[in-house]
């Protein structure tokens, strides 16, 4: 028997709210992309979740290049890096629910 194993590790850092983070230039590009991945994922969790007959794996980067490890016998673990801080428990908060 032969086993087969793919290691993904993903820095999604940067993914806070434009209004909050007062991003701007590359680095507001940057954060928007990011969100667009973290959308993107969320909808394929969503459709492996609902058994749905089509994954949209092509929607993003990040989507694309996980896909094989995203369906079938695949196992995923996310880490999410939250701040204890009142000021940002509306972040926090959204972040755990997406994970």
């Amino acid at each position: 028997t032969t086993l087969q194993g793919c290691l993904n590790l993903v820095d999604l850092a940067g993914s806070e709210r434009l209004s909050r983070s007062e991003a701007t230039g590359d680095r507001a590009k940057e954060t928007c992309a990011i969100n667009k991945s973290l959308s993107c994922l969320g909808d394929v969790f969503s459709a492996l979740a609902k058994r749905q007959p089509h994954v949209p794996y092509r929607n993003s980067k990040l989507t694309y290049l996980l896909a094989p490890c995203l369906g079938g016998d695949g196992k995923s673990l996310m880490f999410v890096n939250v701040n204890p801080e009142p000021a940002s428990a509306g972040e926090t908060l959204c972040s755990l629910r997406f994970a």
